[in-house]
């Protein structure tokens, strides 16, 4: 088993050694109020002297610049930093340089779930940096989910976790507008669920409803075909969706600005064309 450190004990870097431990894996924890360590020393980890005591830093911290304050003026010739922190993709090409000038490797990485999440079957996070690095530690790595290589540009793994979690946070978002609606008139949000699942399901399949797919696929190719799909009569059936939940007293604020995205493209001469025509606005603001 390897040493590894973690830099970091809120929710997720707690549960990160935690999972580390319980792999079999010589653990030290370092945290910016030391008191938070003592959980984790009372489970059989070691207390890092420095947030830059070991050869493996992994981080989890709520900023790029959380990292920076920590690590201070240490050197980190030799060291790999694995950090698991939230950041705008460039931010995290400075970081790299930043480790790099005081002689360590930066490895970044998006989590893709929640703390309780963390070393469960279907866990993974996306990684970019030099591959043979992650190599190196890839199977320390791998207590806490799968290790998803996307390739050598810093911010790329960023990118990928926040991608996913645009999904992730508009579908949900849309599901609770959805939910408030039908509340109005009495369904309850149970009753409503086996149709929210089924829409969920059938996006992210090969059907006619596979838009997951469709649109990556007409994207891809450049064209957006209408027919007798087109995006002005989607534009005028999310009007109506939004008049819906305007006079059901229901708040309309983002239903209201994708409607105005829907116009834009329409009004852009597009309207004729596919949903994924939208694409094309979105691209050009």
């Amino acid at each position: 088993m390897s040493e590894v450190t973690v830099v970091g004990l809120g929710p997720m870097g707690a549960k990160m050694a935690e999972t580390f431990l319980a792999a079999g894996h010589q653990v030290k924890v370092w945290n910016r109020t030391a008191s938070k360590a003592d959980p984790l020393v009372a489970q059989g980890a070691g207390r890092a002297a420095s947030a830059a005591d070991g050869d493996l830093l992994v981080v989890s911290q709520i900023s790029y610049q959380a990292m920076y304050d920590s690590l201070g003026d240490a050197g980190l010739d030799g060291k790999v930093v694995v950090n698991l922190s939230s950041g705008a993709p460039d931010e995290l090409r400075e970081a790299a340089r930043w480790v790099a000038e005081r002689g360590g490797t930066l490895i970044t990485a998006g989590i893709m779930v929640p703390p309780p999440g963390i070393g469960q079957p279907g866990a993974y996070s996306f990684y970019s940096g030099p591959e043979d690095v992650l190599d190196r530690h890839r199977a320390t790595l791998e207590a806490l989910g799968g290790v998803t290589y996307v390739g050598t540009d810093a911010g790329l793994a960023m990118m990928y976790y926040q991608s996913l979690l645009l999904i992730f946070w508009s579908s949900l978002t849309s599901h609770m507008h959805a939910m408030a609606l039908m509340g109005t008139a009495g369904v309850s949000p149970m009753e409503f669920l086996p149709f929210a699942r089924e829409t969920f399901s059938q996006l992210g399949g090969d059907g006619p409803m596979g838009y997951a797919k469709i649109l990556a696929e007409e994207t891809a190719a450049g064209a957006h075909p209408g027919g007798e799909n087109s995006l002005h009569m989607q534009a005028v059936g999310l009007g109506h969706a939004v008049e819906a939940l305007a006079a059901a007293g229901v708040e309309t604020t983002v239903p209201e600005a994708l409607l105005r995205l829907f116009e834009r493209a329409d009004a852009e001469g597009r309207g004729g064309e596919g949903l994924g025509t939208v694409i094309e606005s979105i691209k050009k603001p």
